[in-house]
């Protein structure tokens, strides 16, 4: 019997990958790295390298010796890798970018994204391009802007407000792709609110719509939480209750909230995580308007066990 090393050392590395997203998912930690809606092919994924791996345990022992495997070329050449040729400087550095995620995943704890990530996006920054690009694209998909309504139609509206119904017309807590009726029910939900309750379920939603009529939402109260965020640009009594959305995994994750203002601001310092409640004014940035909450009442909290907000699918009929 010969044992082949690098065989051995690539069914380890399959093994590896598959104990690594096995041990994220037991842990949870695995929504610190992609949306869960992933996570079902993520457990696939585990599962396709644990086969693998045992494929691979086939090709570690071998009961014949040969020198590579039998090549009868005329220039007694053969260039065929079955994992038995000595390494090279090609093959180290290969492995080496291989094994780096299992290192990593396995040595270091996953850290959550915080406002030094924030910093090097630049945030406000980022928050007035996301205004930009939402009503580009809300133009583009021919989305027609809510009819304004008459002074009687308001007062009606008032009076029926789902604050004094249920919370939710629809139940997205569990809910990962909805139809486009149930998420034009849900912009409704939106308008039709005196107080805005920002949950992590809808925040996303609820944050673009208000970011398309910023003007539409002037004088209504809003509640949210999330990390205090500051740049040198705004003012000192000024920060961004901020949070990090992720579309499909943490390399795509983009920095979304709100500007807020009151004087307890320059006490706070960045991370801290705050819910706050307050009334939704607009302010401008560059040329652009943008909703400004000014505080009336907030605390501090413990960060989440889910920091991240991930957006709501709309199912295409």
């Amino acid at each position: 019997m010969q044992l082949h090393f690098q065989q051995a050392f690539r069914a380890f590395i399959l093994l590896g990958f598959s104990t690594m997203l096995l041990k994220l998912h037991q842990s949870g930690d695995i929504s610190k790295f992609i949306n869960p809606k992933y996570e079902g092919l993520s457990q696939i994924a585990s599962i396709i390298f644990l086969i693998l791996f045992f494929i691979q345990v086939t090709r570690v022992w071998s009961t014949q010796k040969k020198s590579l495997h039998d090549c009868h070329h005329e220039d007694h050449s053969c260039h065929h890798d079955h994992g038995h040729a000595p390494l090279n400087t090609t093959k180290v550095i290969a492995y080496l970018v291989i094994i780096f995620p299992l290192v990593t995943g396995f040595l270091l704890p996953p850290k959550v994204l915080d406002a030094s990530i924030a910093d090097k996006k630049g945030a406000m920054l980022i928050l007035s391009n996301q205004k930009q690009i939402s009503l580009k694209q809300k133009n583009t998909l021919g989305h027609e802007t809510a009819p304004q309504k008459d002074e009687k139609n308001i007062n009606s509206q008032e009076e029926i407000s789902l604050d004094d119904g249920p919370e939710d017309p629809i139940n997205l807590e569990n809910e990962k792709v909805i139809s486009e009726e149930e998420y034009n029910d849900l912009v409704k939900q939106l308008e039709l609110k005196n107080k805005i309750e920002m949950n992590d379920s809808v925040y996303a939603a609820f944050y673009d719509e208000i970011g398309m009529d910023v003007g539409k939402y002037k004088g209504k109260k809003i509640k949210l939480k999330g990390f205090v965020y500051k740049e040198k640009e705004i003012a000192q009594n000024q920060l961004i209750i901020s949070r990090f959305l992720i579309t499909h995994c943490i390399a795509d994750a983009s920095i979304i909230g709100f500007l807020s203002e009151f004087p307890e601001a320059p006490s706070l310092d960045n991370d801290t995580w705050i819910e706050a409640e307050g009334v939704l004014d607009v302010t401008s940035y560059n040329g652009t308007e943008l909703p400004l909450i000014k505080i009336t009442g907030w605390k501090k909290i413990n960060e989440p066990e889910t920091p991240y907000l991930y957006p709501i699918s709309i199912k295409i009929m």
